[in-house]
C-alpha cells in the first residue's frame, strides 16, 4: 500500500512538472494575416483586422481553421492522462437513458439511448407489450451527426412529421410519415428554421421559416423575417400558403400551435427574444379571420389551453413574474382579461393536463409546483423529492396520470409518475449512472455583487472536501435573455467532483430566476451588472477558500461565452483557466449575422446611439483585448453554428493569440459537422468534455 501511495505521488509530481514545463513555453500559433478594414461609428474609427475570418466559405478561412485545429490537437495530445480521462467518461456515460413517456394515438412513446449510441432512439409500445424501435436517428448518417430535432403527431397519432438537422445546423428538413408502417407521405420539406409543426387534422400542418439568404453564406447570412406557412399534404412545398408574416410589418420570430381540441390556431410574433404579439384564429368557423389579442411587443403571452371559447393565457402584462388569466375568445383583448392565478413573488410557468393546471414556480432558482383546477382553485402542492428542478407535467385532457422529471446537481434525473386525482408520485425510471449522491453535497449561498445586490449561487462538492484554496473549481454561468439556470445533474461533472473539484453556478442578473425585473437589470446599458455579478461570485469562492486564482476556471456558452470573454478582458488576473464556448464576441457586428438582430433587446446595437455604441465598444470581448497576461484559454466553436456564427470565436481567438504576453496557452477547438450544441453525437459530446477537463486540470497542475 505504501508503494502505491509513493508511486501515485511520483506520478502527480511528474504530471505537475510536465504541465509547468509545457506551459512555460509560448505556443507557436499559426500566422494570422491582418487586413486594413475599419468601420466608423459616431466619429470613432474601429479597426477590424480579422474581418476576413467572417467569410466561412473562403479558402484562407478554411486553411486557418485547419492550422488552428492542428495546434490545438497537438497541445491536447501531450496531456498524459487525456486518454484515461476519455475512457473514464465513456464508462460513466455508458448507461441507459430514458425520456419521460408520452402518448400519441394508441401508442406510448419514449426516447432511449442504450448508453453510447450517437443519438437517442424513439421507441413505442402498446400497454405492456414489448417496446419496438420507431425511429432510429443513428441510421440517418454514417457518423451520427444527423439528428432528429423534434417530432409532432396528428391528434389521432396516425401520422407524424419529424425534423432533421444535418451537422448541427438550425436549418431543418421535415419528413412526414404514417405511423403504422413508417412510410413517407409526400416530399421532404426543406429550408425550415426555428419552427414547430402544428397539425390541423390529418390534412396538413403549419410551420415557420425564413427566405434563405440569396447572397453570402447560407450559414452566416442574415435571416431577418419569419413567415408562417400552411402545408397541405400531397402538394409541393412551393405551393404552400403564406398564413402570416411577409407583409409590411415584418417580424423576426413567428410561432404557431393549435389548442388540444384543434379549435384555435395560436400565433405568436416577435421582433426580439423578449416580448411578443398574440393572435388567434377560430378554426371551427369557416373563413374566420386571424384576430389580434395583443398588438405590441412589450410583454410575453401564450395561450395555455381552452375550454370551449374560454382561453387560458400565461402573461407577464403588469405582472413581471407572470400570472394566468382567462378571457372569452369572442372579445380577447387584455381589457377583458380576468386573473385566474395571480402573480406572486415567485416566477411562474405552467402546463395543463388531466383537466388541471400545474403551476411551476421558481423560488431562488429551484422548483415548487402547485396543482389547480380549471377554475383556479388550489388543490395541492406537489411533493417533490428534494430541492431542485422539476419539469414536465403537461399531458392530454383525458389522461389520469402524467410524468415529470426531477433533478439537481447531485440527484441524477429521475422520472416520476404522478396520479393526478390523488397527487401521489411514484418513481417510474431511475437513473443507472455510476454516482452515489450520498457522497456529495450541494449548498446554496447568497453573496453581494459590486452594487450590493444579493445573488444566489449553488456550490457542489464531495463531502469532506477541505476548503484550503487548492480545490479545482469550475464557475459556470449564463446571465441573459431571461434564461433561468436551475439545478441539473451532469454526467460530465462527475470527472470534476470525484477528483476533489468544486462546481459552482451563480444566478446572475440578466437571467429569469426572479422574473422580468431581474432580466432587465442585466440588459443593454446595465449589461455590466452581469459581469460584476460573475466576478463577485469568483471573489466569494476565493475569499471563502473554496478555491484560489490558481485553481479557478470560468466557463459559459453562447451568451455565457460573451460573459467569459468580457470577464477575462476586464479581470485577466481573476482565474487560471477560461473556457468561452460559442460566444458572442464582437458586440459591434453580432446583428449582421443570421438572426442576431433579434438579440438587440438584451444587447442594444452599435447603431442605436453614440452612448450605446460607446458602452458596447467598451466591453465587447474582441475589441476590449489589449496586450496582457491572460489565463490559459480554450475557445470552442463549431463550423456549422448558424446561430452564433464561428466568426465571433475565430476573431477573438486570433486577437487573443496576438495579445497574449504570458506563456499560458490560447487555443481554439473547432468542432466539425456540429452547430450551436444541439444534435451532437455522443462521441462528439464526450470528446468535447474530455478536452475541457483535460485542459483545465493540466493548466492547474492537477493530476487525474
Amino acid at each position: 500500500m505504501r508503494t502505491l501511495t509513493c508511486l501515485s505521488a511520483a506520478v502527480l509530481l511528474c504530471s505537475v512538472a510536465s504541465a509547468q514545463q509545457m506551459n512555460t513555453q509560448k505556443l507557436n500559433y499559426p500566422a494570422t494575416k491582418k487586413v486594413d478594414t475599419v468601420n466608423t461609428y459616431f466619429g470613432t474609427a474601429v479597426p477590424d483586422p480579422y474581418r476576413w475570418l467572417e467569410d466561412d466559405r473562403a479558402a484562407d478561412t478554411k486553411a486557418w481553421v485547419q492550422a488552428e485545429n492542428k495546434v490545438t490537437q497537438s497541445y491536447l495530445s501531450q496531456i498524459p492522462y487525456r486518454e484515461a480521462m476519455h475512457q473514464r467518461l465513456k464508462q460513466l456515460w455508458n448507461y441507459e437513458k430514458y425520456s419521460a413517456p408520452f402518448k400519441e394515438g394508441q401508442y406510448t412513446y419514449f426516447y432511449k439511448n442504450d448508453g453510447l449510441q450517437s443519438q437517442a432512439v424513439l421507441w413505442r409500445q402498446i400497454g405492456d407489450d414489448a417496446p419496438e424501435a420507431f425511429l432510429d436517428p443513428n441510421k440517418f448518417s454514417a457518423d451520427g451527426t444527423t439528428s432528429m430535432q423534434g417530432i409532432d403527431f396528428t391528434k389521432d397519432g396516425s401520422m407524424a412529421a419529424y425534423q432533421l438537422s444535418e451537422g448541427g445546423s438550425d436549418w431543418r428538413k421535415v419528413i412526414v410519415i404514417k405511423t403504422a408502417d413508417k412510410t413517407a407521405v409526400g416530399d421532404t420539406l426543406t429550408d425550415i428554421k426555428f419552427s414547430g409543426i402544428a397539425w390541423r387534422g390529418n390534412e396538413g400542418f403549419y410551420y415557420s421559416s425564413y427566405d434563405k439568404p440569396k447572397t453570402g453564406s447560407q450559414l452566416s447570412g442574415m435571416t431577418q423575417f419569419h413567415k408562417l406557412f400552411y402545408h397541405q399534404l400531397g402538394t409541393p412545398q412551393s405551393s404552400d400558403k403564406l398564413v402570416f408574416g411577409g407583409d409590411q410589418t415584418k417580424r423576426r420570430y413567428i410561432g404557431a400551435y393549435l389548442t388540444e381540441d384543434q379549435r384555435f390556431l395560436v400565433i405568436t410574433a416577435a421582433n426580439e427574444t423578449t416580448g411578443n404579439e398574440l393572435y388567434i384564429q377560430d378554426l371551427s368557423i369557416p373563413g374566420s379571420q386571424i384576430v389580434n389579442v395583443v398588438d405590441n411587443f412589450d410583454n410575453e403571452h401564450s395561450v395555455l389551453d381552452n375550454v370551449g371559447s374560454r382561453l387560458y393565457i400565461l402573461t407577464n402584462l403588469y405582472s413581471p413574474n407572470f400570472k394566468i388569466v382567462t378571457v372569452d375568445a369572442v372579445s380577447p383583448k387584455p381589457v377583458y382579461w380576468k386573473d385566474l392565478i395571480p402573480t406572486t413573488k415567485n416566477v411562474l410557468s405552467a402546463s395543463t393536463g388531466g383537466g388541471k393546471i400545474f403551476a411551476e414556480y421558481l423560488k431562488d432558482a429551484t422548483s415548487f409546483v402547485e396543482q389547480y383546477d380549471m377554475e383556479g382553485k388550489l388543490e395541492r402542492t406537489i411533493k417533490l423529492p428534494g430541492i431542485g428542478t422539476a419539469s414536465g407535467f403537461g399531458t392530454r385532457h383525458e389522461e389520469k396520470e402524467t410524468y415529470y422529471t426531477f433533478t439537481n446537481y447531485v440527484y441524477p434525473p429521475t422520472i416520476f409518475k404522478l396520479d393526478i386525482a390523488g397527487g401521489a408520485s411514484t418513481v417510474y425510471k431511475k437513473s443507472n449512472v455510476q454516482f452515489d449522491p450520498a457522497q456529495y453535497v450541494s449548498e446554496q449561498v447568497f453573496y453581494k455583487s459590486k452594487d450590493g445586490t444579493k445573488i444566489p449561487m449553488i456550490i457542489t462538492y464531495k463531502k469532506g472536501t477541505v476548503m484550503n484554496g487548492r480545490n479545482p473549481t469550475l464557475l459556470y454561468a449564463y446571465g441573459g435573455f431571461g434564461v433561468s439556470l436551475t439545478p441539473a445533474f451532469s454526467t460530465s461533472n462527475i470527472i470534476l467532483l470525484e477528483h476533489g473539484g468544486i462546481y459552482a453556478v451563480p444566478n446572475l442578473r440578466g437571467g429569469g430566476e426572479y422574473g422580468e425585473k431581474w432580466h432587465k437589470a442585466g440588459i443593454k446599458m446595465k449589461k455590466q451588472n452581469v459581469f460584476d455579478d460573475f466576478i463577485a461570485a469568483a471573489e466569494y469562492l476565493i475569499k471563502h477558500k473554496y478555491t484560489s486564482h490558481d485553481y479557478l476556471a470560468i466557463s459559459g456558452g453562447s451568451n455565457g461565452g460573451l460573459l467569459i470573454g468580457a470577464t477575462m478582458t476586464q479581470r485577466p488576473d481573476l482565474c487560471k483557466v477560461a473556457l468561452p464556448a460559442v460566444g458572442v464576441m464582437d458586440m459591434l457586428r453580432y446583428n449582421q449575422f443570421t438572426a442576431g438582430a433579434g438579440w438587440s433587446y438584451d444587447y442594444g446595437t452599435a447603431e442605436d446611439s453614440k452612448e450605446m455604441f460607446d458602452y458596447l465598444y467598451h466591453y465587447s470581448p474582441y475589441h476590449a483585448l489589449k496586450p496582457n497576461n491572460y489565463p490559459a484559454t480554450m475557445v470552442t466553436t463549431a463550423d456549422h453554428d448558424d446561430r452564433v456564427v464561428p466568426a465571433h470565436s475565430f476573431k477573438f481567438a486570433a486577437r487573443l493569440q496576438e495579445y497574449q504576453q504570458g506563456t499560458a496557452p490560447v487555443i481554439i477547438r473547432i468542432e466539425t459537422k456540429a452547430g450551436h450544441g444541439a444534435g451532437q453525437s455522443t462521441e462528439q459530446v464526450i470528446s468535447g468534455q474530455v478536452d475541457k477537463w483535460a485542459f483545465m486540470f493540466w493548466n492547474m497542475g492537477v493530476a487525474f
